[in-house]
């Protein structure tokens, strides 16, 4: 996110004039807080904003690696490093400063990390970073210093791990230098090398070799690094120029060197340092952060000489934030929050109370000493409480911390979208917050708003320094058990089903598999699945078809034999990318039909259970359909592997006994009063005898095909999920009507339905003696369904009275001949069959 510098000295910087005697900022009565616990967890933050292939030691268990292809297209790795805010781009100037200060907190309060035992958590975020910046230094004279393009990067809402834009690398060279980049990323790698010296010196040397380089590279080829790296301009521009890193370098590598000529080059460079408008006196008015480091040269110059310039910059800096100078001072919230800009305020409040704790340390002034450190403490016990609203500004510490950082990965989205889902799906601990952006205390924990809610490198750098340097103090321990693993939200990868059609030979599904993981998230590239489903009665494979209408995986195949008589269908998705990484992009649907010449009854299938039955319903989640990962099963059951069935040996009730309407000389309609169980009623079959004419999920059922003027007696037997069949219920008789003589019969059968539609087939057929040259079918619609769509035939529809007669060529039917029609119609959920009439020519 965009991270403006105002400009040095603007009204809005500065507090109106004060009282000619003004009182230093007394440090309250703060409650204790546990420094330690805060200082755990703002170096873990640092974990969180890793980018490459993540070490073994990452504790942050919703990370996954990512930004491996970084600086291929500068024939270099260019992995690894820190993301530097809620964004996925790598900003090599704020990446520097943020370690440079990690490692200045270091140097100042080893003992403090060490006692808390935090030394080795710090040690191995300062290597991950600073073996980066060895891998962006590849010659003397070139520094890689960004990776990602801002606008394209920032255009898009989603984690780390399933990035999907383009990661240009931008670096300065000879041509085109960059001296505020060189210059921080040297006394960022000095700094480091001073606190890797005890533990591992042969690093230490290496990093001091390219702090040397870098330095040499940064004073010989003077120039801003946003004027060569210009996509930088809109995000961290180096308003304050290159002067002040060429004396924070030049100082970082007389520490760690002992090397006199830098000490002399950052004395000699000071006097470029900037003033206050039409003034000879040093800046004053700002503060240290990432743009900025002549307030921490005054401080470690004033450390490292002893010389009265240097007490005297430091010194009027410091009041100025607290006792104020020439009357003027940085704003302050009623609740005592030190307020210099509205973005990121908390994190200049933590920058300066760090270095007002090292300048504290140094200097013998007891008025001073006691006014810059309990500035200092306010400061940051502000931040973990100490203020009106009590409530802690660094997530998952302390009292009602916010929840909702402006962080992509944190927030766990898988649609590109900064509202879905609502709640952020993971605590990015020790997280510095933006914070109040006006002097009072007022705060909305609102993930849209950067300027309250940005958290970034840069913020927690100084924070952890003061941290530390306050434990070493007051104590207060880390936390124990830290990090608590966390519990995924729901399923992450799965796959959702619902019936899209059906008809008495075939089953259409729509399947749409969806990744919205998170923990970490990942992109499924080599998924695929399968819908499983039972052969009936005497039907063989061979008789079983797969296809597929819309389908943005590939064709389905199969079916292939599982066990006995259950088979699966394969859809295979490899090859697309499956991520969580838009509306569109983490989801692939397919819609595939299953289709049988013989007998054909989803009902008992596995992968048909539990899934929406009704056409075009919504698809929901469904478990009995796998889902793999290469050969990896990540969600559903195949048959066998469900979870134990609840015995159910409970047979369902007898239905009631069928009344029967519309009988016609090849067909009737029954319905019946339905059957109970104690589990479900899944089905109906009817019987005449030991002859089934067919079968029902609901109470009623449309008979067809019957043979005319002949007696008939029925009766209905239900059945439930485990196979128990009911009692038969009582019998009901019937005659089919005889065709009248030269006449016709029609037999009308809905074939297939979907939400809203379904599709009839009507069949002809002459009953006389003798041949017929034409016919007319007629019925009457009972649900207000209307016909869309009719071929074979020519039709006409007024309201709910339908008539079809035959065309030039389907007219003449000799005795015993049939000629069939067919077409789609709509429909709003009942679709009863009506009765058909058929009148010969």
């Amino acid at each position: 996110m965009r991270k403006h510098l105002a400009a040095l000295g603007l009204a809005a910087v500065v507090a109106a004039p004060l009282p000619a005697v003004a009182q230093a900022v007394p440090a309250s009565a703060a409650p204790a807080f546990a420094y330690g616990d805060a200082l755990q967890k703002s170096i873990w933050f640092y974990e969180a904003q890793q980018s490459g292939k993540l070490p073994s030691w990452n504790r942050v268990g919703w990370r996954g690696d990512s930004a491996l292809n970084d600086g291929k297209d500068a024939g270099l790795d260019l992995t690894g490093g820190w993301y530097d805010a809620g964004d996925h781009v790598k900003f090599g100037l704020p990446m520097a400063a943020s370690a440079t200060m990690l490692a200045w907190g270091a140097v100042e309060y080893r003992d403090a990390y060490d006692s808390a035992g935090q030394l080795t958590h710090l040690l191995n975020n300062l290597k991950f970073v600073n073996d980066y910046f060895i891998k962006a230094h590849p010659s003397p004279n070139v520094l890689y210093g960004q990776v990602g393009n801002g606008g394209k990067d920032h255009a898009w809402w989603g984690p780390a791990e399933a990035m999907q834009m383009e990661r240009p690398a931008y670096r300065i060279d000879a041509s085109c230098g960059g001296s505020d980049l060189a210059g921080e990323t040297a006394a960022a790698m000095a700094a480091s090398s001073m606190v890797f010296r005890p533990t591992n010196p042969s690093y230490a040397d290496t990093l001091l070799t390219h702090a040397k380089q870098l330095y040499t590279f940064a004073d010989t080829v003077r120039k801003k690094y946003s004027d060569c790296i210009s996509d930088a301009q809109g995000y961290y521009n180096s308003w304050s120029g290159y002067n002040d890193e060429l004396v924070w370098g030049a100082i970082w590598l007389y520490r760690a060197t002992k090397d006199a000529s830098y000490l002399a080059k950052a004395e000699s460079y000071y006097d470029n340092l900037g003033t206050e408008p039409q003034s000879t006196t040093r800046s004053y008015k700002w503060t240290i952060a990432w743009d900025d480091k002549s307030y921490g040269a005054y401080v470690l110059l004033n450390k490292l000489t002893g010389k009265q310039r240097y007490l005297d910059d430091a010194n009027r800096w410091l009041d100025y934030w607290t006792v104020g100078v020439n009357g003027q001072r940085v704003k302050y919230s009623p609740g005592g929050q030190a307020v210099l800009d509205r973005w990121g305020s908390l994190r200049y409040a933590a920058n300066t109370a760090f270095a007002a704790l090292v300048h504290a340390d140094t200097i013998t002034d007891s008025t001073r000493k006691a006014r810059y450190h309990d500035f200092a403490k306010r400061q940051i016990d502000y931040a973990l409480g100490d203020n009106p609203r009590s409530s802690s500004y660094v997530i998952g510490f302390g009292d009602n911390p916010p929840k909702n950082p402006h962080h992509r990965t944190a927030h766990g989205s898988w649609t590109d979208q900064m509202t879905n889902p609502a709640e952020t799906r993971h605590t990015l601990y020790g997280a510095l917050v933006g914070g109040p952006p006006d002097p009072d205390d007022a705060y909305t924990d609102k993930r849209d708003d950067y300027v309250m809610n940005e958290v970034a490198t840069d913020y927690n750098a100084g924070f952890t320094g003061a941290l530390a340097r306050l434990y070493s103090e007051y104590g207060g321990a880390p936390a124990t058990g830290f990090p608590k693993a966390e519990t995924p939200d729901g399923p992450e990868i799965f796959v959702e089903a619902g019936v899209n059609a059906s008809g008495t030979t075939f089953t259409e599904i729509k399947a749409i598999v969806r990744n919205q993981s998170a923990w970490p998230a990942r992109v499924l590239d080599n998924g695929s699945f399968r819908y499983y489903f039972t052969l009936d009665g005497d039907t063989t494979a061979s008789q079983v078809t797969v296809s597929s209408a819309y389908n943005q995986c590939k064709a389905p195949t199969g079916p292939t034999l599982l066990s006995g008589k259950t088979y699966y269908v394969t859809v295979d998705c490899s090859g697309t990318s499956i991520a969580p990484a838009g509306q569109s992009q983490h989801r692939r649907e397919v819609q595939f039909r299953i289709a049988s010449t013989g007998a054909w009854d989803p009902s008992n299938d596995w992968s048909y259970k539990d899934i929406p039955t009704t056409p075009g319903a919504t698809p929901v989640r469904t478990p009995n359909m796998t889902l793999y990962a290469g050969t990896a099963k990540i969600w559903g059951n195949p048959p066998g592997d469900e979870p134990p069935p609840v015995e159910d040996e409970v047979a369902p009730t007898a239905p009631g006994k069928p009344a029967v309407s519309a009988v016609t000389s090849s067909g009737a309609t029954l319905t019946w009063t339905a059957a109970t169980d104690n589990v479900g009623v899944t089905g109906y079959d009817v019987y005449s005898g030991t002859t089934r004419l067919g079968s029902a999920t609901t109470a009623s059922l449309t008979l067809t095909g019957l043979t005319p003027n002949t007696a008939y007696t029925v009766h209905v037997v239900a059945r439930d999920a485990a196979g128990n069949t009911s009692p038969a219920s009582a019998s009901t008789s019937f005659t089919t009507t005889a065709p009248p003589v030269g006449g016709c019969t029609a037999a009308y059968k809905v074939t297939s339905s979907w939400g809203g539609g379904f599709q009839a087939d009507v069949t002809v057929k002459n009953e006389g003696a003798s041949a017929i040259s034409g016919w007319t079918v007629s019925w009457k619609f009972a649900n207000g369904q209307t016909v869309t769509q009719l071929w074979n035939g020519s039709h006409t529809q007024s309201g709910a009275d339908v008539t079809v007669r035959n065309i030039s060529w389907n007219g003449n039917l000799a005795p015993g001949a049939t000629a069939a029609f067919g077409f789609t119609g709509t429909q709003n959920g009942a679709n009863a069959v009506p009765a058909v009439t058929c009148a010969a020519n």
